[in-house]
């Protein structure tokens, strides 16, 4: 029996420092999961970090994306007003040499005495094409004794000026010009004192 006791207290004593052994292994093991957490602690900051950095992005993008729209909207909305509001100018434009050859008419029917039906119905003719370029937004530029203006005038020749106050002013008309709405869609023609 001795024996026997000899042999389970050795037993005894090589089991325990496997034991103790066993202890330093876990202490490892905690200090290394302490480790392991403070690694994935950072490791989830990065991840919250990107993420927030995504979403600015991405707020900074539809910040813009929207911005552009606004201003994508506008634009076409200004290019469609800006197309009503002078949809009609071709013919308005096509128009205005028949104005001209009623001035033209009623210039030569005045030189004639007396009253005629003929020159009441041009009139009337001439005052309705007026009252309709009128209703279009169609004005008159005014040109004469005014200040020769490249921006609406188109200088045909020159002359001498036949008084002093007309130098430089434009001394006749030869053909009117007209705005439509604010735009010069036919530059007067005019002659220049010098």
């Amino acid at each position: 029996m001795t024996e026997d006791k000899t042999k389970v207290n050795e037993q005894l004593e090589n089991e325990m420092p496997d034991s103790t052994a066993h202890e330093e292994e876990s202490a490892d093991n905690k200090k290394e999961t302490k480790k392991e957490k403070a690694h994935r602690k950072t490791k989830a900051e990065e991840h919250l970090e990107k993420a927030e950095s995504e979403i600015l992005e991405l707020k900074d993008r539809h910040i813009r994306l929207q911005a552009e729209f606004d201003n994508y909207r506008k634009r076409t909305l200004k290019e469609r007003m800006e197309l009503l509001k002078n949809a009609g100018e071709g013919l308005l434009v096509n128009i205005l040499p028949v104005i001209d050859d009623f001035d033209r008419a009623l210039q030569t029917m005045d030189s004639v005495e007396g009253d005629s039906p003929v020159r009441d119905g041009v009139k009337l003719i001439y005052n309705k094409f007026q009252d309709f370029l009128k209703q279009n937004g169609v004005k008159e530029i005014e040109a004469k004794e005014q200040v020769f203006d490249t921006d609406l005038h188109e200088a045909v020749t020159t002359i001498p000026a036949p008084t002093e106050e007309l130098k430089g002013k434009i001394v006749d008309v030869i053909q009117k010009g007209y705005y439509l709405n604010d735009k010069v869609i036919r530059f007067a023609k005019v002659v220049i004192g010098e």
